[in-house]
């Protein structure tokens, strides 16, 4: 299998800054040989910062940081002088990325806006000079902080794309054909099963220059849940989706089956995909006659919206924009 540049996971060492020491300085020059504490305070550590970049897709330009080391900062001198501060690393990453703790698994942050910056490892505190220690009693105090450590650890940092709907189905379902037609994107199709191993993403521009984004992402087989397949590389990227769009070909063995198998990977996964709007779509359905599509409209669920479309001849795609649009933007019940 070709090397994929899309990567939706990495694993680094990160480190902030230390922050710089404290001055133990007193005032000499030619005019006062016994002056008072006049140590400045050290500098901040630099932070390691996370930002929002609508324009990446991926964390692939990230692959080949195995260790984010921050800048120190820079201890402080005479005359009250404060350290310059450590310079701050800015890691840019793509909407929808989530940065966790390895060791304990805790999500740290989580990047959602363009432009959003978050400081995700705090440079350590400057310390204090001696003038700040000066008393009454004690108006030449010796002493002057250290600088605060930063924080380190081994981080990794996980993408969940980011689209309003997620196609989801079987691979050969029509999923990449179907985001071809409807969007401007050029997914690899072909007649195989897993051809997309990665998510492809696509603008659908509908009525009155308005647009919302879809996602075709790998298709489900059974035991994904487990990480079978693909597995969990997949079903991450299901959880910020607003709507399900499920995929089953006119030609499936057993539509109501199909169904339920994929339904049951996502609640095996988090049952609170359950809680998204489903609609179901029965592609390829360009072969279908009007007695196969009641035959196959009594195994579907009475509940979900479905419609019958057709990615070769354009049936339904417009219908099928429509509802999109109105569960996208209502709350259909």
């Amino acid at each position: 299998m070709e090397k994929s540049n899309f990567v939706d996971q990495i694993r680094i060492f990160c480190r902030s800054g230390h922050g710089g020491a404290g001055s133990r300085h007193f005032m000499r020059n030619k005019f006062t040989a016994l002056g008072g504490p006049d140590g400045g305070d050290g500098g901040r550590g630099a932070h390691i910062i996370l930002k929002g970049n609508k324009n990446l897709w991926t964390l692939l330009h990230l692959r080949y940081y195995k260790n984010v080391l921050a800048e120190d900062g820079e201890g402080g001198s005479s005359n009250n002088k404060t350290g310059r501060f450590g310079k701050d690393i800015i890691i840019e990453v793509p909407l929808g990325t989530i940065a966790r703790d390895e060791e304990t698994g805790q999500q740290e942050v989580e990047i959602l806006e363009d432009g959003q910056e978050v400081i995700w490892l705090e440079g350590g505190k400057g310390g204090l000079g001696n003038s700040h220690f000066a008393t009454p009693t004690n108006q030449a105090p010796e002493h002057a902080q250290p600088g605060l450590p930063g924080k380190e650890g081994w981080k990794v940092l996980e993408l969940k794309v980011l689209a309003d709907v997620g196609l989801v189905g079987f691979p050969n379902a029509g999923k990449s054909t179907l985001l071809s037609v409807i969007t401007a994107a050029k997914p690899k199709i072909a007649d195989y099963a897993f051809t997309t191993i990665t998510p492809n993403l696509g603008m659908v521009e509908y009525r009155d220059g308005k647009s919302f984004c879809i996602a075709d992402l790998p298709g489900i087989i059974e035991g994904a849940a487990e990480g079978k397949g693909l597995g969990h590389r997949f079903l991450r990227h299901i959880e910020r989706n607003a709507v399900l769009l499920f995929l089953i070909p006119a030609d499936s063995a057993g539509h109501k089956k199909e169904f339920e198998v994929l339904v049951n990977e996502l609640e095996q996964y988090n049952p609170d995909l359950l809680h998204k709007q489903f609609i179901i779509a029965i592609s390829k359905s360009d072969m279908l006659d009007e007695e196969l599509k009641a035959a196959i409209e009594k195994e579907l669920p009475a509940d979900i919206p479905h419609l019958f479309i057709s990615s070769m001849t354009n049936k339904g795609l417009l219908e099928l924009k429509d509802l999109l649009w109105k569960v996208l933007n209502e709350e259909v019940k």
